[in-house]
């Protein structure tokens, strides 16, 4: 369905040479960059699901919170619909918000504690002007809410700690549902989630994106989960360290033969592919991450084997090898 605020155009969603820099320290710190020169895009007529994927504290949350508008680039561009996000009028931030919906990690911050499921998800629907009445948002939550398996009934006068954290995670996926979104940015959204029930959920962006031609964002540091719906969709990924992507390409190439070193460390890391396992493996850095984010060259070269002197001196950039990107100067 076509807004009225944002025109049909060949990209949905176009980032260009996005950062963000914060500060450390009180009065004497330094600044870093927690987000750096990431550039991708999404196209409107071809709905994908996009992985963005690394270790904890590579700045994948933040580059979330920016694309959600939560938080504001010092630098680049978000383009939705061909209109500069930061130069939207008030409804057209209006219908962003609308457009563009979250799916965050813990699904008990989605729901207030104080008020009841379906009075959330009817609100949801009176709130942005999908119904204009209460008959026709009771309507509209249950058919939303039959398309990923649950119904109206069974969560009428119930509040949010009456369901388990998998059944409160569906819910908060209809509650963006309703508002009938084209697209979906999802930030760690099984991390949270009991192993049986994680397939379930990855199961239904699947769905979600195949049947209903929705666009997803999909954030994690899980690449068993990456790999699961790359499988699925052929979707594509994003490996990030330190704020900056250092590899890009579909998901099945990237993690089957990774390019860069780092990549290849995070899989080493790793169990063999599986969803219903949860990765608690984690890759230690050797130094200290801020230090990391600091390097004016490659993020990674203080801990790679193939480190040369124009590693710690100069970023590399994103080189074309076949279909696939990489950041690293073993291929410059």
């Amino acid at each position: 369905m076509e807004s009225k605020y944002f025109k049909r155009g060949t990209s949905l969603l176009e980032v260009k040479n996005l950062a963000r820099e914060f500060k450390s320290g009180l009065y004497f710190g330094t600044s870093f960059k927690a987000v750096d020169d990431v550039s991708f895009t999404l196209l409107e007529d071809r709905p994908k699901i996009l992985t963005i994927a690394g270790e904890s504290g590579c700045g994948k949350t933040t580059l979330a919170n920016i694309l959600l508008g939560f938080l504001k680039p010092t630098a680049g561009l978000i383009m939705y619909k061909n209109k500069n996000v930061s130069k939207l009028s008030r409804k057209e931030k209006k219908r962003f918000r609308h457009e563009v919906q979250p799916i965050f990690q813990d699904p008990f911050e989605t729901f207030n504690p104080f008020n009841k499921v379906d009075y959330y998800l009817m609100n949801s629907a009176l709130n942005f002007n999908i119904v204009k009445s209460q008959r026709e948002a009771c309507e509209v939550v249950d058919d939303v809410l039959r398309s990923i398996g649950i119904n109206l009934e069974t969560v009428r006068e119930k509040f949010p700690h009456e369901f388990s954290g998998g059944e409160l995670q569906r819910l908060s996926i209809g509650r963006a549902l309703i508002c009938r979104p084209s697209l979906l940015i999802a930030d760690e959204p099984v991390s949270m989630v009991d192993a049986s029930l994680r397939i379930e959920i990855l199961n239904l962006f699947v769905d979600l994106n195949k049947k209903f031609n929705l666009s997803i964002i999909y954030v994690t540091h899980d690449l068993s989960t990456a790999y699961y719906l790359g499988e699925k969709t052929s979707g594509e990924i994003l490996i990030i360290f330190r704020g900056t992507i250092i590899e890009q390409g579909l998901i099945e190439k990237v993690l089957i033969k990774p390019l860069h070193p780092y990549t290849k460390t995070l899989i080493e890391a790793i169990p063999p592919p599986d969803p219903r396992k949860k990765w608690t493996t984690s890759v230690e850095p050797s130094i200290l991450e801020l230090e990391e984010f600091k390097i004016e060259g490659c993020k990674f070269a203080k801990r790679c084997q193939y480190s040369k002197d124009i590693c710690f001196k100069q970023m590399p950039p994103l080189k074309h090898i076949g279909d696939e990107l990489v950041r690293c100067w073993l291929y410059n």
